[in-house]
């Protein structure tokens, strides 16, 4: 195992990777190393082996996160290895997950959003406008460039899925860019006027929540909220997705399974609509 964790490592997958990704890896990586950095080719394709590694997963179960990277991570080593004929199985594929967030609470609310406006920065204030009327990643957000913006629509390309998006701004979304100054090639700055790293952004998110008296939102959360307000406000499914740049797939799943607060007022909505356009036959 240890040789093939250096090959990883040396790869142009990992080196393809954003340096937050690598520095997660690596942590993984040599919790990896300690368990198994000793295990031939042979063992680590010995489908009666799982067990272990399941095993070795549920030491940190009390962190279900924490396991649940690990596992990937490790899933991914052996994957790799399966590619490049190291070895012809992968015994850590489909392990499932142990974290199981409720997300149906994890949507920004009224008063969320009011409680983050009033003790925020006017910076991470237009960060959070940018993210609530596009429902985009935070990477994607601190790359917009002024030039991606036409004064109608935001024009980019998500990093992560290389999909080109084109997101009319909102009356709302539009004021607040028209009178933003612009004194620097990225939308979003910091106190300085540089451009937001990520590691330094989401410091100040976290001290704005904190000071706001959020626990248990994140900024990617804003993204879910996009979707769930969009869906309450009648948009279909694609309609969604030409917004966010999600596929139908996701779109679906994130209503489906994890942003299930307002499906109660999306069941209004429906009946409401069926009343208006169905009538009972009379007797």
């Amino acid at each position: 195992m240890g040789a093939l964790v250096c090959e990883f490592k040396a790869s142009v997958e990992f080196a393809s990777r954003s340096k937050s990704t690598k520095r997660e890896y690596l942590r993984y990586l040599d919790l990896i190393l300690d368990a198994f950095g000793d295990w031939t080719f042979a063992r680590l394709q010995d489908p009666t082996n799982r067990a272990e590694f399941k095993a070795w997963r549920d030491t940190m179960s009390s962190t279900p996160r924490k396991a649940d990277y690990a596992w990937t991570t490790l899933a991914r080593v052996l994957s790799f290895a399966k590619d490049r004929g190291r070895i012809t199985v992968n015994v850590c594929e489909r392990g499932g997950r142990l974290y199981r967030p409720d997300r149906s609470e994890l949507v920004w609310k009224d008063q969320d959003l009011r409680s983050f406006h009033l003790v925020a920065s006017p910076k991470l204030r237009l960060a959070m406008q940018l993210a609530f009327w596009t429902g985009q990643r935070q990477g994607d957000l601190l790359k917009i460039r002024w030039s991606d913006y036409d004064g109608r629509v935001l024009r980019f390309r998500q990093k992560k899925t290389g999909a080109r998006v084109v997101v009319p701004a909102s009356a709302k979304l539009k004021q607040v860019l028209d009178s933003e100054p612009r004194v620097a090639t990225t939308i979003l700055t910091g106190v300085r006027g540089n451009t937001w790293t990520s590691d330094g952004f989401r410091t100040e998110w976290r001290k704005a929540c904190k000071k706001a008296g959020i626990e248990g939102l994140t900024f990617h959360d804003l993204r879910g909220t996009a979707v769930t307000r969009l869906a309450l406000s009648g948009c279909s499914t694609s309609q969604i997705a030409a917004i966010t740049g999600h596929s139908l797939k996701d779109v679906e799943s994130i209503l489906d399974a994890h942003y299930l607060g307002g499906k109660i007022e999306l069941a209004k909505q429906a009946v409401a609509r069926f009343e208006a356009t169905t009538g009972w036959p009379e007797t």
